[in-house]
């Protein structure tokens, strides 16, 4: 697990490679990343938006940014956390994550909270 605290949101991930729908003699490595994110101020925040860089070994980087997360926008009161999962797929099987979400606070303030960067290695190439 890594985690980061960037203007008091802890986020923290972990990963876990994807055997059952990962193909890898067709250059398909599928990893899912599970996030928590605590809300670790003393006022509500707003999640609106989130930006990654994904980067794939040998194929370079690619950046995908949207609203919310897996189609919401959660609000977190404080001391709330919020979790969910998603997946990845990687051509090369090697690779790493990294990003930040955008929030707004109680006072309407937009502000970015770093998503710290994670390795992706598939079980195939780690052995």
């Amino acid at each position: 697990m890594v985690s980061k605290i960037t203007s008091e949101i802890k986020v923290s991930v972990t990963t876990e490679y994807d055997n059952h729908n990962s193909y890898p003699s067709e250059n398909r490595f599928v990893f899912r990343y599970h996030i928590e994110i605590q809300n670790l101020s003393n006022v509500p925040v707003k999640l609106l938006s989130r930006k990654w860089m994904i980067y794939d070994l040998g194929f370079g980087f690619t950046e995908v940014e949207g609203t919310g997360v897996i189609g919401l926008t959660p609000i977190l009161e404080t001391g709330e956390s919020f979790k969910y999962f998603s997946n990845v797929i990687l051509k090369s099987g090697v690779g790493n994550m990294e990003g930040f979400y955008i929030f707004e606070n109680s006072y309407q303030q937009n502000f970015e909270v770093d998503i710290p960067k994670f390795n992706l290695v598939s079980e195939v190439l780690s052995n």
